[in-house]
Formats: C-alpha cells, sequence, structure tokens
C-alpha cells in the first residue's frame, strides 16, 4: 500500500507542486529569451508592456490547461480505470517536457506556452485521479493517512522545484531550458514503477464487475488473510448501487442524494483556495527584506517556507486516523484567522520597532503550518470519503474545477486585492477562515474509519430530513 502510493505520487499531485514552483526561478532568464526571440525575428524590441502580457500568459496558461485536465480527469479514471488514467497522463508530461526543452535552442517562445499547457492538463489530471486511486485502495483504518499522500507528494513537488531551481542547480541562466523539461523524470519514474501495481479492486467490481480481478488486486493490497472484510465491504457498495452507472459532473446538481456533499465540497475547495495562503508567499519576500535578510538568501529562506507545508502534510498524515477530519480542518481554519490576526497588527506596526519583523516572519511560518495541518490536506482526502462509487469521478471534476477556476480567480485578482487594502488584505481571509469552519462544525459528520456507505447515510439525514 505504501509503495502504491509512492508510485501514484510520483506522477500525479507531484508534478502539480513541482511545476507551480519551478516557474518562478528563470523568470529573468525567459524575460531575456522573449526579448532576443522578438529582436531576431522581428528586427525590433519588444515593447515593455507586450513582455508582461507574453510573461503572463507562460505563468497562467498553467492553470488553464489545469481546469482542461481537471474536467476531462474523472471520464479518463472511468473509461481507462484509475491505473490507466495515470499511465496515459505521463505521455502528455513527456511531451510538454520536450516542447519546453527544446523552445530555447529552436527560438520558438510559443513552444514554451504549449509546454506549459500541456503540463497544466497532465497536473489537473494528476490532481483528479491520483486521490480516487489511493481513496478506493486504502483500508478504511488507514484511508486518512494514505489519502494524505496526495498532499505529501504535492508539497514534496514545490519544495523539490525550490531547490532544483536555486541558481547553483537548474535556476541559472544556461540550464533554466532543462529546468523546465525536468518533469519528464517523474513521469518516467511513474511509467516505470505502476505498472506493478493492480487497478482500484471498487474499480474493477462496481464498474467493470470483475469480481476474480478485484479479489487478486485486494489480497496483493491486504493480504490474502485481510482482504475478506474489505471484499464484503465493497459488495455491499455494489448492491447499494444496484448496477447505477457513474454519474456526469451535471447529473450531480440535480441529485438530492448528494446535495450536502457537492455544496461541502465547492466551500471547502473554494476555502482552501481563497484562505490566504497565496497572500502568504506574496507577502513573504517583503517581509524577509524587512528583517534584514538580502536580497540573494531570500531564496534560501523561502525554502524554509516549502519544508514548512512539506513537513505538516508528514504531520497531518500521522495525525488524521487518529485525530480525526473534523479536528484538524476546523483546527487549522480557526489557526490561520488568529495568525491573519497577528500579521495584520505585525504589518501595521512593521515600522515601529526592530523586532517587529521577526514576529511577522513567525507568523508567516505559523500560517503555512496551520494550512498544511488542515484545508491543504484533508480537503481532498474528504472528498473521496462523501461520495459512493457512483458519484465520486463527476465530484473530483467539479472540485477541480472549482479549484483551478479559484486558483486562476485568486491570481488576477490578488493583486488589486493586496494594492487597495495593503496589510487589512489578511482581514478579508479572516473572515473567509472563519466562515469555512463554521460551515465545516455546522454540516460535515466525522468520516474517520466508517465506511463509504455510513458516510452516506449521515448525509442522507440532511439531504432528505431529520426522521431518514
Amino acid at each position: 500500500l505504501f509503495l502504491a502510493v509512492c508510485a501514484v505520487g510520483i506522477g500525479g499531485t507531484f508534478q502539480y507542486g513541482y511545476n507551480v514552483s519551478i516557474i518562478n526561478a528563470p523568470t529573468q532568464h525567459i524575460h531575456r529569451f522573449l526579448n532576443e526571440t522578438w529582436t531576431s525575428r522581428y528586427h525590433k524590441e519588444l515593447n515593455p508592456d507586450l513582455l508582461t502580457f507574453l510573461w503572463s500568459v507562460i505563468a497562467s496558461i498553467f492553470s488553464l490547461g489545469g481546469l482542461c485536465g481537471a474536467l476531462i480527469g474523472g471520464s479518463l479514471a472511468i473509461q481507462l480505470g484509475r491505473k490507466g488514467a495515470l499511465l496515459m497522463n505521463n505521455i502528455i508530461a513527456i511531451l510538454a517536457s520536450i516542447l519546453m526543452g527544446i523552445s530555447f535552442p529552436t527560438g520558438l517562445f510559443e513552444l514554451l506556452i504549449v509546454g506549459r499547457f500541456l503540463i497544466g492538463i497532465n497536473s489537473g489530471i494528476g490532481l483528479c485521479v491520483q486521490p480516487l486511486y489511493i481513496g478506493e485502495v486504502a483500508p478504511k483504518h488507514l484511508r486518512g493517512g494514505m489519502a494524505m499522500g496526495s498532499s505529501i507528494f504535492l508539497t514534496g513537488g514545490i519544495l523539490t522545484g525550490q531547490i532544483i531551481g536555486l541558481r547553483e542547480l537548474l535556476g541559472g541562466e544556461t540550464y533554466w531550458p532543462l529546468l523546465l523539461s525536468s518533469s519528464c523524470f517523474p513521469a518516467f519514474a511513474q511509467l516505470l514503477f505502476l505498472p506493478w501495481f493492480p487497478e482500484s479492486p471498487r474499480y474493477l467490481l462496481i464498474d467493470r464487475g470483475d469480481e476474480l480481478s478485484c479479489a487478486k488486486a485486494l489480497k496483493r493490497f491486504h493480504g490474502s488473510s485481510e482482504y475478506q472484510k474489505e471484499m464484503e465491504d465493497i459488495q455491499r457498495e455494489c448492491f447499494a448501487l444496484n448496477g447505477e452507472k457513474p454519474k456526469k459532473p451535471w447529473q450531480l446538481f440535480t441529485d438530492r442524494g448528494v446535495r450536502w456533499q457537492l455544496v461541502t465540497v465547492i466551500v471547502m475547495t473554494m476555502g482552501q483556495q481563497l484562505s490566504g495562503i497565496n497572500a502568504i508567499y506574496f507577502y513573504a519576500t517583503y517581509i524577509f527584506e524587512q528583517a534584514g535578510i538580502s536580497a540573494e538568501k531570500i531564496p534560501y529562506v523561502t525554502l524554509g517556507t516549502g519544508a514548512c507545508e512539506c513537513l505538516t502534510a508528514l504531520t497531518c498524515g500521522l495525525l488524521i486516523d487518529y485525530v480525526g477530519r473534523r479536528y484538524l480542518i476546523i483546527g487549522g481554519y480557526l489557526l490561520m484567522t488568529i495568525w491573519s490576526i497577528v500579521l495584520t497588527f505585525s504589518l501595521t506596526y512593521q515600522e515601529l520597532y526592530p523586532w517587529v519583523p521577526y514576529i511577522s516572519m513567525a507568523s508567516i511560518f505559523a500560517f503555512i503550518l496551520s494550512f498544511g495541518l488542515g484545508p491543504g490536506g484533508i480537503t481532498n482526502t474528504l472528498t473521496a470519503e462523501l461520495f459512493i462509487q457512483s458519484s465520486r469521478p463527476a465530484a473530483y471534476m467539479i472540485g477541480g474545477t472549482i479549484s483551478w477556476i479559484s486558483f486562476f480567480t485568486i491570481g488576477m485578482l490578488f493583486p488589486f486585492i493586496v494594492n487597495g487594502l495593503q496589510q487589512y488584505c489578511f482581514l478579508v481571509f479572516l473572515l473567509e477562515c472563519s466562515l469555512v469552519a463554521a460551515f465545516i462544525f455546522v454540516v460535515i459528520p466525522e468520516t474517520k474509519n466508517r465506511s463509504f456507505l455510513d458516510i452516506k447515510k449521515e448525509f442522507d439525514k440532511l439531504n432528505f430530513g431529520r426522521n431518514t
């Protein structure tokens, strides 16, 4: 089971974290490449406004690709299987790596844009299908910890990208095309290791009706003596579904039986993206400068933020099946609310005392730790647990779409929020975090150690009335 999580993670959410992270290091080199290419092609200087536009297209088209990937990820998981969809997804990553790698030697910056779009599609599919596979192969008592594998590999990807992007490694002027094309290595690793693992047993029995392959897969994952309990659980769910086919995303919006599960996924996904974590990264450089850290050393301090996220994902993975989902996610949002208050005060009085910037620095790390301990990891885990087999792929498609749209929206609006409100922007995030915490407290039951059918029955009380 542990090795299966590693095999799906390396080509799944790792790619998303890695490709979000590596684009920051070569910003100046790509600007120079765009200028030189334009001059040699059209024999005139590139307009500064057009340069900014081209750069923003290269950076943001990744999220557009991610949205497309999220929209097709669920359908691919149904048609090709969870494992088949992940294996096919690596072909897209390898093609994207080739295009980004040859853009510099060929002098075609358009290939960079196409490559970023394709790697976005790869990330969108990976974010949709990987949690689906892990959630379906995990036994009840380990489901939370295993589902955290998605978050651990995502934060591991961010940290790896920050390290590889240092100017001493591939972030320098000579090697930046290699940096952008290095995402082919996780893809090759998954193509090498994932075929050794079985397809999702739930997919094999419920979607394909292949009981023999399901039993075989369960024996591989849970051992010959333990697999029977899981088999019975899957058979009960199969019987309850009564031959129901996988649903399309739009069918979930008209299905009263999943109304509150769907509202929960939308609120949690938007809450995760709009929680202020992007504001923290935006302010980090400014705060580090205020604390007296030189500009050359800031990339190394920023590694600390990546390490923080990675550490909390691991901690959350260890705690989730003991503490429970509700306590961790509500606690995470409430702690983020507190740190938003502290940051607002410390940024307001930044110039007053020499020690105040260090309070701001501590608050940044504390905010990241709180995010990783709750919303960062548990949102994806709950999406897998709130739905039964026929609705789960469609739920991930909806959740993924909301996530990528929110990611794109905050990227577009965020500079205006910061310019308009300055440090008081954290009051907006304070309100958002406290509202999401209140919603989760009222609506979401604890899902620890419960079967998917038991969780569905709990939500039926909300969907159909208390007496159900």
